[in-house]
């Protein structure tokens, strides 16, 4: 545990980033946030909770303290959209996901602010992600690198009507083999309580478009949840009942992730 990330080292071939889970904003930031945006709303709630069970698993968990409003983690560090023409938000966001502000009027970060949060924030966690990765190279043959997200069902600044219930990117399938993508893809089609779709408003962030390399024996795959599958989205509050359904599809995920890593 650091100041900036937890990292929880397995020795299966599947590493779980939880890049949006922090909510720590420090003081000097914090304080020249409008009162709303003091709620951190576009937290990925609780997802580190719901992917608790990846340890039992084996797994790496990397999971950062601070919140996606001092740094987008799974955002590139020259900010270039990962959506050219459609809305989003940047590196050091100014947005939130409801098109509200983020900042006080005149409050927020300039270039050399940003700049200065990508040394402390970003660096680091993407430092510990390379580091992972390679080392679970060095032990098996191929990985999986796991990218967990959650988002609101329901964002008319960012997409059309409802989000589907689980979202696979796999960066229009070069993130990954064909192979993993399918055989997630019979997963989530033997289940009958979620709809889902892969590549659709959700393809993959930075860290799976960066990271997925099939060729090099890491592959890649975000899975972005609407968080009415496992939580209340007004009150942000933890849904035993809900999460508990959905937990073990989620553990068939990442098992088959890992068997298709070892080849089985």
């Amino acid at each position: 545990m650091t100041d900036i990330f937890e990292l929880h080292r397995g020795d299966a071939p599947l590493l779980v980033s939880i890049p949006h889970d922090g909510t720590r904003v420090p003081d000097a930031i914090a304080e020249r946030l409008t009162p709303d945006a003091r709620r951190v709303p576009d937290t990925d709630w609780h997802v580190a909770r719901l992917y608790a069970f990846a340890r039992e698993l084996g797994a790496s968990v990397l999971v950062p303290t601070h919140s996606r409003y001092v740094v987008d983690l799974n955002r590139a560090e020259d900010d270039v959209s990962l959506y050219p023409g459609q809305n989003t938000t940047g590196l050091c966001p100014v947005v939130r996901f409801d098109g509200g502000p983020v900042y006080r009027d005149g409050a927020e970060p300039d270039a050399n602010e940003i700049a200065a949060r990508v040394d402390t924030y970003w660096r680091p966690y993407h430092a510990a992600l390379r580091d992972e990765l390679a080392r679970l190279r060095d032990l098996h043959p191929r990985v999986v690198l796991w990218e967990a997200h959650s988002i609101r069902g329901l964002l008319p600044f960012l997409f059309e009507g409802r989000l589907p219930d689980l979202n696979l990117g796999t960066a229009a399938g070069h993130s990954c083999s064909p192979t993993l993508e399918a055989r997630l893809g019979e997963v989530l089609a033997e289940q009958e309580t979620y709809d889902h779709v892969a590549n659709g408003r959700f393809k993959g962030g930075h860290i799976t478009r960066q990271y997925g390399r099939p060729g090099d024996g890491v592959e890649a795959v975000q899975l972005e949840i609407s968080q009415r599958c496992y939580m209340d989205e007004d009150s942000f509050a933890w849904r035993p009942d809900l999460a508990g359904d959905l937990q073990p599809l989620l553990r068939r995920l990442l098992d088959t992730a890992i068997e298709h890593a070892r080849g089985v």
